[in-house]
């Protein structure tokens, strides 16, 4: 079993809204073992798996985090929830900040595992500090949007902050992210393999993520890069 079996096991007994001695004695087991079973101290048979499907609702698949469809399904990028085609849906805006949380917490966790796999402790170090200034930046806007909040918070004054200080820092951290990378490879060979399948593979549920997160970006780009030839003409 995985990480994410045990994790989707007692998120799904509390959707359920059960107490663990409930499940456990429909689901024909212990309330202790049902424990060890959600904490991931041990893994169950098959027969606990097709039990617990049935209880739930769902498919082996999506218990054992293969993929985002309850019943089953293998979403397809191109069959993804698409972000940027929403415009103007406030009734909604509960459901784009989950959905963009998830997207976006999902390929940072792709994104820190590879850097992981390089052991390049320079790399991973300017990635999170890249990262935490587009933060930082976008906690420091929504802070500011409400003029009754202390405008001494923040250590960095504001006139530093709108002349481009963070937007400095990440890009310093970008470079020292080239020159990690540059190192690892000089000195330990090629990155991690990162083709479509073997990403595929490695992270069946968060990978889609990423290629969500691939895709909305690309348009922007094209659309903005439009915008800037349409007022060249």
């Amino acid at each position: 079993m995985n990480e994410e079996f045990s994790r989707t096991l007692s998120l799904l007994r509390q959707e359920k809204g059960v107490s663990q001695r409930t499940a456990a004695g429909e689901l024909g087991i212990s309330q202790a073992l049902l424990s060890h079973y959600e904490n991931g101290i041990r893994e169950p048979g098959l027969p606990f798996v097709v039990r617990a499907c049935d209880y739930y609702g769902v498919s082996a698949d999506f218990l054992l985090g293969r993929t985002l469809s309850r019943d089953g399904t293998t979403i397809a990028p191109e069959e993804l929830y698409d972000l940027s085609g929403e415009k103007d849906n406030s009734l909604r805006g509960g459901v784009l900040a989950l959905l963009s949380k998830k997207l976006l917490v999902n390929s940072i966790g792709v994104l820190f595992d590879l850097l992981a796999k390089t052991g390049s402790r320079d790399a991973i170090r300017a990635s999170a500090n890249y990262l935490s200034t587009a933060i930082y930046k976008l906690y420091r806007r929504l802070y500011q949007a409400n003029p009754d909040n202390n405008p001494d918070f923040f250590s960095l004054p504001p006139h530093q902050f709108f002349s481009g200080v963070p937007e400095a820092d990440m890009l310093c951290s970008e470079t020292e992210l080239a020159d990690a990378l540059a190192a690892h490879v000089k000195a330990k060979g090629p990155m991690p393999e990162m083709t479509n399948d073997a990403l595929a593979r490695d992270y069946p549920v968060l990978y889609q993520s990423l290629l969500q997160v691939v895709h909305n970006s690309g348009e922007r780009f094209h659309t903005l890069l439009s915008a800037r030839r349409s007022e060249k003409r």
